[in-house]
């Protein structure tokens, strides 16, 4: 139908639209810039525009933040053969609130040099004369913190979390019973997980040690396999 017929009998199509257009397009001129399409918020949430490979900025964590703003007074000194802490000032003159809470919480740190000086940092806090005393009244901020690291799912933050709560213990004594509770129920379920099941249960004993015989009613009310010393 869209044929038209000549008197003299050729048929001749009429040109198409594309064909139009090509007759009819100007001269090629200087290209004007391509502008970057806006990103649809739905793009977001789909796995066909994320680039893996992109750059991904992370926040650091709070313990990193102080870290880097000099909050915290010693530094990770590498050694030939082993690690140590160089302190500022002597440990026995700095302010357990808020520097044990923080290193507590430092404990959770996956990346180097944090793990280090958290979990080392504790300890030798934790060893200088009078640290029960400086200790004990800050159980109630510190307790939350180490149960945090003993829920966490990391192998190596749980292992530093467990060797802190003995370390506490060791120091604060009975002191610890009274929030224990909070504490023992992370330890139940890695109790399920081979490879930690003598650490736990290492740590369970000297928890009793340390803690006296109020402490095994305790730990039994949590887990109540276990077997006092």
């Amino acid at each position: 139908s869209n044929v038209l017929r000549m008197s003299s009998g050729i048929h001749i199509k009429p040109k198409t639209a594309v064909q139009k257009t090509k007759t009819s397009s100007p001269l090629p001129c200087s290209p004007e810039p391509a502008v970057k399409p806006q990103p649809k918020p739905s793009d977001k949430l789909n796995p066909k525009t994320i680039d893996p490979f992109g750059a991904y900025s992370r926040p650091p964590s709070a313990f990193a933040a102080i870290y880097a703003k000099g909050g915290i007074p010693c530094r990770l000194v590498h050694g030939s053969v082993k690690h140590r802490l160089q302190w500022e000032c002597l440990p026995e003159t700095v302010p357990f609130d808020p520097l044990l809470v923080t290193l507590a919480e430092g404990l959770r740190e996956t990346k180097h040099p944090y793990t280090f000086v958290s979990k080392e940092g504790f300890k030798e806090l934790l060893m200088v004369e009078g640290a029960a005393e400086k200790a004990i009244p800050l159980l109630p901020r510190l307790v939350p913190v180490l149960k945090a690291a003993l829920a966490h799912s990391d192998d190596e933050v749980f292992g530093r979390g467990l060797d802190g709560l003995v370390q506490l213990s060791a120091v604060v004594g009975p002191s610890l019973n009274d929030h224990l509770k909070h504490l023992l129920t992370n330890l139940s379920r890695r109790l399920m997980d081979k490879k930690f099941r003598e650490k736990i249960t290492i740590a369970l004993q000297k928890l009793e040690q340390y803690g006296g015989k109020g402490t095994v009613a305790i730990i039994k009310s949590k887990i109540p396999t276990y077997c006092s010393i």
